[in-house]
């Protein structure tokens, strides 16, 4: 603990006029101030002195010697003296100051070389504890120097110079003064402290209000961007860099909007909004070089200075259209899913009348013909019926994925049957091109499931391939011991970001024709059998493509084989 050495002790820790602070502000600068005025009394005490000595008036030398003291006093002070709010105390380095300055003016009064009245003088020591210091130490102040002039008065008295009274009246009429401007100037020094303090506050505030809304706007899922009068970038958060982003290049704020010919048309709306001087609402398409059209839903407010002390900007909302498309789709489909389930459950009757009708029409039927009719009618009874049990699954949206299948299959057979089928029924014969090496490893996945998962990744990939060569590769491999991955591959261009950010969500799609379901349940059917399904972009054979892979569960041959894990995979 700290015991500072003290004239006047209140036992008000808050009573000083300046708190002690690292950031002196407004205290460091009036003391400053104060150090210099001092200098300057000093210095034309000097000059005063000398001058007076210059024409022979000067009575007592030692007048000259304490001036020059002074002045050497101050210039210390104020050259090495690092200024420090007094608290509720008095220390060492006011002694220096007020206690210097109240015995120099003292001496010079009581001297009295060239019969000049000093008394004035004092008003600098006693604005000095007013302002810089509490208020007890601005009454002790003036009550010293009030005291010291009486003594000064009596002494004359006692020399028996001049007119006593006229002496006493005009000492106590000072030391009056001297306690009314102490109070004055302190009650003005405490007004400036609290304004000061009040300031900060206020700068803290508004300071921390900037960073939280700088947060949330960094934060926000729709592209947000501040345009001056000029057509300049002030801000623009991480998502409208990436509705920006032309090509692999990312602009960072400040950039000028009309640098790009693909953002012409943001440009125009944001001259739109200055010129009209009102909000503005557009759907506006931008011609990436790449050749990819990005359509954006624009909204602009104007946020003009309500005096016209600051410059008007512009804020502009971008939000990608495609997303917006697709949460409408996301809500229609969330509605046919309700249906679906309410349709799948009346279904489910009629189909099991049919199979039951069709199994009963099968005992009685001899012709070869007939039976393969009712062999058809039953594998796709039962096809339907399956596809019923998956929509019902989705549809509840189960929390936790069913038990683990046993059903195993060796990958590179199934892979290769499937794929042959598959170009069977699509002609893609020519662009396909088959890659087969897991040692035909064997995975727990069912047979109809697999179908499923690969044909919805072949007519992905078909939608999407040139018409080239070996524009589609499939490839099986091992990854680890026990462990295969299957990879689909075609020579697409690259997908986008937003696109990659919701690839396997439901609903979602690149194309307004498209339910969006078609990878969802890719992952479904992966996450159920515990394999993992992932994206992205890779070169086979010199061209860079899109290839989604999967990874399947360890075999139980290898039990301690890790299980696939998005930590592990290449993204």
């Amino acid at each position: 603990m700290n015991t500072p050495s003290h004239w006047f002790e209140t036992g008000d820790k808050g009573s000083s006029t300046w708190e002690t602070s690292h950031e002196l502000g407004s205290f460091g600068r009036l003391w400053h101030a104060f150090m210099t005025a001092r200098v300057a009394i000093a210095t034309v005490l000097v000059i005063l002195q000398a001058f007076i000595y210059a024409l022979g008036n000067i009575t007592n030398r030692w007048s000259i010697a304490v001036c020059i003291a002074y002045l050497f006093a101050t210039l210390a002070v104020r050259l090495w003296a690092k200024p420090r709010p007094p608290g509720s105390t008095f220390d060492a380095q006011w002694l220096s100051t007020i206690g210097v300055d109240v015995i120099t003016f003292s001496a010079l009064n009581f001297l009295q070389s060239g019969g000049i009245n000093y008394t004035p003088l004092f008003a600098l020591p006693v604005l000095l504890s007013s302002i810089l210091g509490p208020i007890l130490l601005a009454f002790g102040t003036a009550a010293s120097v009030t005291l010291l002039l009486l003594a000064d008065a009596w002494w004359n008295w006692l020399q028996a110079l001049g007119d006593p009274n006229a002496r006493f009246l005009q000492s106590g009429l000072s030391g009056s003064g001297f306690f009314l401007v102490a109070l004055l100037a302190n009650h003005l020094a405490l007004r400036l402290a609290r304004e000061e303090q009040l300031a900060k506050r206020s700068q803290s505030a508004a300071r921390m209000q900037t960073q939280v809304n700088e947060l949330v706007i960094e934060a926000l899922a729709d592209g947000v961007l501040v345009v001056d009068i000029n057509g300049i970038v002030r801000s623009a958060n991480p998502a409208s860099r990436r509705l920006l982003a032309a090509g692999d290049s990312v602009r960072s704020a400040p950039f000028i909007l009309a640098a790009e010919n693909t953002w012409q048309p943001l440009a125009e709306l944001m001259h739109r909004t200055f010129a009209e001087q009102s909000p503005q609402e557009a759907d506006v398409s931008l011609n990436t070089p790449g050749g990819h059209t990005r359509r954006l839903h624009v909204r602009t407010r104007l946020a003009a200075s309500p005096n016209g002390t600051h410059e008007s900007l512009c804020v502009m909302f971008l939000e990608d259209l495609r997303e917006m498309e697709a949460r409408v789709r996301t809500e229609k489909m969330a509605a046919m899913g309700r249906m679906s389930a309410a349709v799948a459950h009346e279904i489910r009757n009629p189909l099991a009348a049919i199979s039951q009708a069709n199994a009963l029409l099968e005992e009685d039927l001899q012709d070869a013909g007939h039976r393969q009719l009712t062999a058809m009618v039953r594998q796709n009874a039962q096809r339907l019926a399956h596809i019923v049990d998956e929509v019902l699954n989705i549809s509840r949206a189960q929390a936790q994925l069913p038990a683990a299948q046993t059903s195993t299959l060796p990958l590179d057979d199934a892979v290769q049957k499937i794929a042959s089928d598959w170009a069977g029924q699509t002609a893609a014969s020519a662009r396909m091109r088959v890659t087969l090496d897991s040692d035909n490893a064997v995975v727990g996945f069912e047979p109809e499931h697999l179908r499923r998962l690969m044909i919805n990744l072949l007519d992905n990939a078909l939608r999407y391939a040139s018409d080239g060569a070996h524009a589609i590769d499939i490839a099986t491999q091992v990854v680890t011991p026990g462990q295969a991955r299957l990879s689909v591959w075609s020579d697409g261009q690259p997908l986008e970001q937003t696109v990659q950010t919701h690839l396997f969500e439901p609903f979602f799609s690149s194309e307004s024709r498209s339910s969006g379901l078609g990878l969802y349940i890719c992952r479904e059917l992966c996450e159920r059998y515990g394999a993992l399904i992932g994206y992205q972009r890779v070169q086979r054979n010199g061209t860079d493509g899109n290839e989604f892979f999967v990874v399947f569960r360890p075999s139980p041959q290898f039990p301690n084989t890790p299980s696939p894990s998005f930590a592990t995979m290449p993204t």
